[in-house]
Protein backbone atom coordinates (compact mmCIF):
# COMPACT_ATOMS: atom_id res chain seq x y z
CA UNK A 1 0.00 0.00 0.00
CA UNK A 2 1.50 3.35 -1.34
CA UNK A 3 1.51 6.61 1.02
CA UNK A 4 3.32 9.33 -0.31
CA UNK A 5 6.30 10.35 1.41
CA UNK A 6 7.66 14.22 1.97
CA UNK A 7 11.47 14.86 1.25
CA UNK A 8 13.08 12.49 4.18
CA UNK A 9 16.39 11.02 4.53
CA UNK A 10 18.23 8.45 6.87
CA UNK A 11 20.93 10.11 8.40
CA UNK A 12 22.70 9.32 11.59
CA UNK A 13 22.75 11.68 14.79
CA UNK A 14 24.93 12.31 17.45
CA UNK A 15 23.62 14.29 20.73
CA UNK A 16 24.93 15.37 24.06
CA UNK A 17 23.19 14.19 26.84
CA UNK A 18 24.58 16.64 29.08
CA UNK A 19 22.83 19.28 27.10
CA UNK A 20 20.21 21.52 28.70
CA UNK A 21 17.71 21.61 26.24
CA UNK A 22 16.51 18.54 25.73
CA UNK A 23 13.07 17.15 27.61
CA UNK A 24 12.20 13.32 27.61
CA UNK A 25 8.30 11.91 27.80
CA UNK A 26 6.09 9.17 26.81
CA UNK A 27 2.98 9.44 25.27
CA UNK A 28 0.49 6.86 23.87
CA UNK A 29 -1.19 7.74 20.63
CA UNK A 30 -4.02 7.09 18.75
CA UNK A 31 -4.68 4.45 16.11
CA UNK A 32 -7.39 4.18 14.53
CA UNK A 33 -9.32 2.73 11.58
CA UNK A 34 -12.59 1.26 10.08
CA UNK A 35 -13.97 -1.64 8.17
CA UNK A 36 -16.62 -0.33 6.04
CA UNK A 37 -16.88 2.58 3.49
CA UNK A 38 -18.30 6.01 4.48
CA UNK A 39 -20.38 8.43 2.01
CA UNK A 40 -17.35 11.47 2.49
CA UNK A 41 -16.76 14.69 0.28
CA UNK A 42 -13.50 15.27 -0.64
CA UNK A 43 -12.98 18.13 -2.96
CA UNK A 44 -10.90 21.26 -3.84
CA UNK A 45 -7.59 21.65 -2.42
CA UNK A 46 -4.61 24.27 -1.96
CA UNK A 47 -2.60 24.75 -5.14
CA UNK A 48 0.53 26.86 -6.21
CA UNK A 49 0.12 28.72 -9.02
CA UNK A 50 3.29 28.61 -10.66
CA UNK A 51 5.51 30.62 -8.22
CA UNK A 52 3.40 32.72 -6.71
CA UNK A 53 0.97 32.63 -4.24
CA UNK A 54 -1.43 29.84 -3.00
CA UNK A 55 -4.83 29.67 -4.33
CA UNK A 56 -6.92 27.90 -1.33
CA UNK A 57 -11.07 26.86 -1.97
CA UNK A 58 -11.49 29.53 1.12
CA UNK A 59 -15.18 28.40 2.14
CA UNK A 60 -13.66 25.14 3.08
CA UNK A 61 -10.16 25.86 4.58
CA UNK A 62 -8.70 24.88 7.43
CA UNK A 63 -5.72 27.07 9.23
CA UNK A 64 -3.58 24.79 11.58
CA UNK A 65 -1.67 27.07 14.21
CA UNK A 66 1.39 26.04 16.35
CA UNK A 67 4.51 23.55 16.06
CA UNK A 68 6.35 22.51 13.24
CA UNK A 69 9.69 20.59 14.27
CA UNK A 70 12.12 18.11 12.73
CA UNK A 71 11.05 14.39 14.34
CA UNK A 72 14.59 11.85 14.90
CA UNK A 73 13.06 8.44 14.83
CA UNK A 74 15.02 5.50 15.00
CA UNK A 75 15.14 3.16 12.40
CA UNK A 76 15.37 0.42 14.72
CA UNK A 77 12.46 -0.31 16.79
CA UNK A 78 13.01 -1.16 20.76
CA UNK A 79 15.86 0.26 21.71
CA UNK A 80 16.95 3.32 23.86
CA UNK A 81 17.75 6.37 22.17
CA UNK A 82 21.28 5.97 22.95
CA UNK A 83 21.80 2.54 21.24
CA UNK A 84 19.98 3.75 17.80
CA UNK A 85 22.42 2.89 15.40
CA UNK A 86 20.96 5.54 12.88
CA UNK A 87 17.61 7.73 12.45
CA UNK A 88 15.14 8.88 9.76
CA UNK A 89 15.08 12.73 9.29
CA UNK A 90 11.40 13.49 9.16
CA UNK A 91 8.88 16.42 9.57
CA UNK A 92 6.37 16.87 12.18
CA UNK A 93 4.62 19.47 14.79
CA UNK A 94 0.72 17.69 15.52
CA UNK A 95 -0.48 21.11 13.93
CA UNK A 96 1.52 20.97 10.78
CA UNK A 97 0.93 17.01 10.72
CA UNK A 98 -3.01 18.00 10.45
CA UNK A 99 -2.02 20.73 7.81
CA UNK A 100 -0.61 18.36 5.71
CA UNK A 101 -2.89 15.47 6.61
CA UNK A 102 -5.67 17.49 4.88
CA UNK A 103 -3.80 18.93 1.76
CA UNK A 104 -3.00 15.07 1.20
CA UNK A 105 -6.94 13.98 1.75
CA UNK A 106 -7.74 16.78 -0.86
CA UNK A 107 -8.75 19.81 1.22
CA UNK A 108 -7.63 22.99 1.36
CA UNK A 109 -5.02 23.73 4.50
CA UNK A 110 -3.10 26.48 5.47
CA UNK A 111 -0.08 26.45 8.62
CA UNK A 112 0.84 29.36 10.87
CA UNK A 113 4.01 29.01 13.06
CA UNK A 114 7.64 30.27 12.82
CA UNK A 115 10.94 28.32 12.51
CA UNK A 116 14.72 28.97 12.50
CA UNK A 117 16.18 30.32 10.12
CA UNK A 118 17.96 27.32 9.35
CA UNK A 119 18.30 24.78 6.48
CA UNK A 120 15.50 22.40 8.97
CA UNK A 121 13.41 26.02 9.21
CA UNK A 122 13.77 26.54 5.16
CA UNK A 123 13.22 22.30 4.41
CA UNK A 124 9.75 22.45 6.60
CA UNK A 125 8.70 25.53 4.87
CA UNK A 126 9.43 23.67 1.38
CA UNK A 127 7.88 20.32 2.52
CA UNK A 128 4.46 22.26 3.28
CA UNK A 129 4.46 23.95 -0.15
CA UNK A 130 5.29 20.33 -1.78
CA UNK A 131 2.57 18.93 -0.08
CA UNK A 132 0.34 21.72 -1.36
CA UNK A 133 -0.55 23.68 2.54
CA UNK A 134 -0.68 27.41 2.05
CA UNK A 135 3.01 28.34 4.13
CA UNK A 136 2.45 32.09 3.68
CA UNK A 137 1.96 32.18 7.90
CA UNK A 138 4.80 30.75 8.70
CA UNK A 139 7.64 32.87 9.96
CA UNK A 140 11.57 32.44 10.01
CA UNK A 141 13.53 33.45 13.49
CA UNK A 142 17.16 34.44 13.14
CA UNK A 143 17.84 33.83 16.22
CA UNK A 144 17.06 30.74 17.05
CA UNK A 145 16.76 27.01 15.98
CA UNK A 146 14.16 24.65 14.47
CA UNK A 147 12.63 22.50 17.13
CA UNK A 148 14.00 18.84 17.09
CA UNK A 149 12.27 15.49 18.99
CA UNK A 150 14.35 12.55 18.97
CA UNK A 151 11.76 9.56 19.41
CA UNK A 152 12.32 6.13 20.59
CA UNK A 153 10.25 3.62 18.85
CA UNK A 154 9.50 0.83 21.24
CA UNK A 155 8.44 -2.96 19.65
CA UNK A 156 4.84 -2.41 19.78
CA UNK A 157 5.50 1.21 17.92
CA UNK A 158 5.02 3.33 20.94
CA UNK A 159 6.73 6.35 21.87
CA UNK A 160 8.93 7.88 23.98
CA UNK A 161 10.44 12.19 22.68
CA UNK A 162 13.26 13.44 23.98
CA UNK A 163 12.52 17.73 22.83
CA UNK A 164 15.57 20.09 22.20
CA UNK A 165 14.00 23.85 22.55
CA UNK A 166 15.90 26.25 24.91
CA UNK A 167 13.98 28.32 23.19
CA UNK A 168 13.06 26.77 19.83
CA UNK A 169 11.99 28.71 17.13
CA UNK A 170 7.99 28.04 17.42
CA UNK A 171 8.08 29.35 20.89
CA UNK A 172 8.73 32.91 19.73
CA UNK A 173 5.93 33.86 17.71
CA UNK A 174 4.93 37.21 18.09
CA UNK A 175 1.46 38.25 17.55
CA UNK A 176 2.59 41.31 15.32
CA UNK A 177 3.35 38.09 12.90
CA UNK A 178 0.22 36.75 12.66
CA UNK A 179 -1.13 37.05 9.89
CA UNK A 180 -5.09 37.27 10.27
CA UNK A 181 -6.30 37.64 7.17
CA UNK A 182 -5.34 34.32 6.54
CA UNK A 183 -6.92 33.35 9.66
CA UNK A 184 -10.12 35.20 9.24
CA UNK A 185 -10.71 33.25 5.53
CA UNK A 186 -10.39 29.99 7.60
CA UNK A 187 -13.50 27.64 7.51
CA UNK A 188 -11.89 26.18 10.83
CA UNK A 189 -9.55 27.60 12.66
CA UNK A 190 -7.55 24.52 14.89
CA UNK A 191 -4.64 24.41 17.49
CA UNK A 192 -3.50 22.56 20.14
CA UNK A 193 -1.90 23.48 23.86
CA UNK A 194 2.13 23.40 23.16
CA UNK A 195 1.52 27.17 22.24
CA UNK A 196 0.11 28.13 25.20
CA UNK A 197 3.10 27.43 27.42
CA UNK A 198 5.29 30.32 27.17
CA UNK A 199 5.62 33.92 26.00
CA UNK A 200 5.92 35.19 23.53
CA UNK A 201 3.75 32.57 21.39
CA UNK A 202 0.70 32.25 23.96
CA UNK A 203 -0.59 35.76 23.57
CA UNK A 204 -0.01 35.00 19.67
CA UNK A 205 -2.13 32.17 20.50
CA UNK A 206 -5.14 33.60 22.47
CA UNK A 207 -5.43 36.55 19.76
CA UNK A 208 -5.42 34.44 16.39
CA UNK A 209 -8.05 32.34 17.73
CA UNK A 210 -9.76 35.59 19.52
CA UNK A 211 -9.78 36.97 15.56
CA UNK A 212 -10.69 33.15 14.39
CA UNK A 213 -14.10 33.47 16.67
CA UNK A 214 -14.91 36.99 15.76
CA UNK A 215 -15.09 36.42 12.61
CA UNK A 216 -17.19 33.21 12.74
CA UNK A 217 -14.64 30.90 12.00
CA UNK A 218 -15.12 27.69 13.28
CA UNK A 219 -12.27 26.78 16.68
CA UNK A 220 -10.80 23.06 16.77
CA UNK A 221 -8.74 21.80 19.90
CA UNK A 222 -6.91 18.92 20.38
CA UNK A 223 -4.74 19.65 23.77
CA UNK A 224 -1.77 16.78 22.49
CA UNK A 225 -0.51 16.60 26.08
CA UNK A 226 3.03 16.75 26.30
CA UNK A 227 3.75 16.66 29.99
CA UNK A 228 7.22 17.43 30.57
CA UNK A 229 7.02 20.48 28.19
CA UNK A 230 5.34 22.35 30.89
CA UNK A 231 6.90 23.35 34.25
CA UNK A 232 4.11 21.23 36.34
CA UNK A 233 1.44 18.91 36.05
CA UNK A 234 -1.11 21.81 37.59
CA UNK A 235 0.26 24.64 34.94
CA UNK A 236 -0.48 21.97 32.10
CA UNK A 237 -3.85 21.10 33.18
CA UNK A 238 -4.61 24.92 33.61
CA UNK A 239 -3.28 26.54 30.68
CA UNK A 240 -5.02 23.42 28.64
CA UNK A 241 -8.62 24.09 30.48
CA UNK A 242 -8.03 28.12 30.63
CA UNK A 243 -8.79 27.60 26.82
CA UNK A 244 -11.54 24.73 26.39
CA UNK A 245 -14.50 26.89 26.92
CA UNK A 246 -14.11 28.52 23.80
CA UNK A 247 -13.17 25.83 21.46
CA UNK A 248 -16.29 24.33 18.99
CA UNK A 249 -14.33 20.73 18.75
CA UNK A 250 -12.33 19.22 20.93
CA UNK A 251 -10.52 16.27 20.58
CA UNK A 252 -8.76 13.89 23.05
CA UNK A 253 -7.31 11.06 24.40
CA UNK A 254 -8.44 8.37 26.91
CA UNK A 255 -5.15 9.29 28.97
CA UNK A 256 -5.81 13.03 28.42
CA UNK A 257 -9.39 12.65 29.89
CA UNK A 258 -7.41 11.21 32.97
CA UNK A 259 -5.18 14.00 33.47
CA UNK A 260 -7.71 16.96 33.06
CA UNK A 261 -10.56 15.13 35.82
CA UNK A 262 -7.24 13.96 37.93
CA UNK A 263 -8.09 10.17 37.49
CA UNK A 264 -11.30 10.05 37.06
CA UNK A 265 -12.35 6.81 34.87
CA UNK A 266 -12.27 8.06 30.92
CA UNK A 267 -14.20 5.43 30.01
CA UNK A 268 -17.18 6.77 31.91
CA UNK A 269 -19.87 8.68 30.06
CA UNK A 270 -20.51 11.08 32.75
CA UNK A 271 -16.58 11.75 33.25
CA UNK A 272 -16.56 12.72 29.61
CA UNK A 273 -19.77 14.75 29.78
CA UNK A 274 -18.03 16.85 32.72
CA UNK A 275 -15.77 18.16 30.52
CA UNK A 276 -18.73 18.89 27.50
CA UNK A 277 -18.89 22.89 27.56
CA UNK A 278 -22.25 24.42 27.05
CA UNK A 279 -21.02 25.76 23.27
CA UNK A 280 -19.06 22.46 22.28
CA UNK A 281 -20.44 21.11 19.60
CA UNK A 282 -18.45 18.34 19.24
CA UNK A 283 -16.18 16.04 21.76
CA UNK A 284 -13.91 13.14 20.48
CA UNK A 285 -12.49 10.75 22.28
CA UNK A 286 -9.74 8.81 20.08
CA UNK A 287 -8.85 4.98 21.90
CA UNK A 288 -6.29 3.76 19.69
CA UNK A 289 -7.19 0.49 17.93
CA UNK A 290 -10.56 0.60 19.96
CA UNK A 291 -11.67 3.09 17.97
CA UNK A 292 -13.41 6.91 18.95
CA UNK A 293 -16.52 7.95 21.22
CA UNK A 294 -17.96 11.18 20.12
CA UNK A 295 -20.42 13.15 21.92
CA UNK A 296 -22.84 16.31 20.98
CA UNK A 297 -25.80 17.73 22.83
CA UNK A 298 -28.05 15.64 20.98
CA UNK A 299 -26.42 12.27 20.49
CA UNK A 300 -23.34 10.65 21.56
CA UNK A 301 -21.86 7.10 20.43
CA UNK A 302 -18.62 4.82 19.39
CA UNK A 303 -16.93 4.14 15.90
CA UNK A 304 -14.98 0.92 16.21
CA UNK A 305 -11.67 0.76 15.17
CA UNK A 306 -9.37 -1.99 12.84
CA UNK A 307 -6.21 -2.67 14.51
CA UNK A 308 -3.11 -2.35 11.85
CA UNK A 309 0.40 -3.74 12.41
CA UNK A 310 1.91 -0.27 14.57
CA UNK A 311 5.13 0.57 12.98
CA UNK A 312 5.05 4.20 14.84
CA UNK A 313 2.25 5.60 16.48
CA UNK A 314 3.51 8.74 15.46
CA UNK A 315 1.12 11.79 14.01
CA UNK A 316 -1.72 8.56 14.06
CA UNK A 317 -4.22 11.08 15.88
CA UNK A 318 -3.01 13.94 14.08
CA UNK A 319 -4.53 11.96 10.85
CA UNK A 320 -7.73 11.39 12.64
CA UNK A 321 -8.29 15.18 13.18
CA UNK A 322 -7.04 15.65 9.64
CA UNK A 323 -9.76 13.29 8.37
CA UNK A 324 -12.85 14.79 10.55
CA UNK A 325 -11.15 18.16 9.86
CA UNK A 326 -11.77 17.59 5.90
CA UNK A 327 -15.11 16.41 6.36
CA UNK A 328 -16.68 19.39 8.62
CA UNK A 329 -14.98 21.96 6.48
CA UNK A 330 -16.72 20.73 3.51
CA UNK A 331 -19.70 20.30 5.46
CA UNK A 332 -20.46 21.29 9.17
CA UNK A 333 -24.43 20.06 9.01
CA UNK A 334 -22.39 16.46 9.53
CA UNK A 335 -22.43 17.46 13.44
CA UNK A 336 -26.52 17.49 13.26
CA UNK A 337 -26.71 14.20 11.36
CA UNK A 338 -25.58 11.59 13.42
CA UNK A 339 -25.55 8.79 10.61
CA UNK A 340 -23.27 10.95 8.50
CA UNK A 341 -21.12 11.68 11.44
CA UNK A 342 -20.26 7.97 12.12
CA UNK A 343 -19.58 7.92 8.53
CA UNK A 344 -17.13 10.65 8.60
CA UNK A 345 -15.50 9.51 12.04
CA UNK A 346 -14.87 5.85 9.69
CA UNK A 347 -13.01 8.02 7.45
CA UNK A 348 -11.00 9.71 10.10
CA UNK A 349 -10.28 6.14 11.99
CA UNK A 350 -9.10 4.60 8.52
CA UNK A 351 -6.59 8.00 7.99
CA UNK A 352 -5.82 7.35 12.06
CA UNK A 353 -4.62 3.58 11.42
CA UNK A 354 -2.98 3.67 8.11
CA UNK A 355 -0.57 6.13 10.00
CA UNK A 356 0.83 3.99 12.21
CA UNK A 357 1.78 1.65 9.32
CA UNK A 358 4.97 3.91 8.12
CA UNK A 359 7.90 5.82 10.45
CA UNK A 360 7.26 9.12 10.97
CA UNK A 361 4.02 11.34 10.99
CA UNK A 362 3.80 13.59 7.61
CA UNK A 363 5.52 10.89 5.85
CA UNK A 364 2.78 8.60 6.50
CA UNK A 365 0.00 10.71 6.27
CA UNK A 366 -2.60 8.86 4.10
CA UNK A 367 -3.58 10.29 0.56
CA UNK A 368 -7.44 9.81 -0.07
CA UNK A 369 -6.87 7.12 -2.40
CA UNK A 370 -5.50 5.10 0.16
CA UNK A 371 -7.90 5.86 2.54
CA UNK A 372 -10.82 4.65 0.14
CA UNK A 373 -8.81 1.69 -0.71
CA UNK A 374 -8.51 0.98 3.07
CA UNK A 375 -12.17 1.33 3.88
CA UNK A 376 -12.91 -1.62 1.65
CA UNK A 377 -10.69 -3.89 2.82
CA UNK A 378 -8.66 -4.80 5.95
CA UNK A 379 -5.35 -2.77 6.71
CA UNK A 380 -3.62 -4.86 8.18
Amino acid sequence: MALHSAAVSFCCISFNPQASFFRQCSIKSSRLSSPSLPRFRIQGKAVESGNGPFETDESSLVVCFGEMLIDFVPTTSGLALAEAPAFKKAPGGAPANVAVGIARLGGASAFIGKVGEDEFGYMLANILKENNVNNEGMRFDPGARTALAFVTLRKDGEREFMFYRNPSADMLLQEAELDFELIRKAKIFHYGSISLITEPCKSAHIAAAKAAKDAGVILSYDPNLRLPLWPSADSAREGILSIWDTADIIKISEEEISFLTQGEDPYDDNVVRKLYHENLKLLLVTEGPEGCRYYTKEFSGRVKGLKAEAVDTTGAGDAFVAGILSQLALDTSLLQNEDRLRDALRFANACGALTVMERGAIPALPTRETVLNALLKPVA
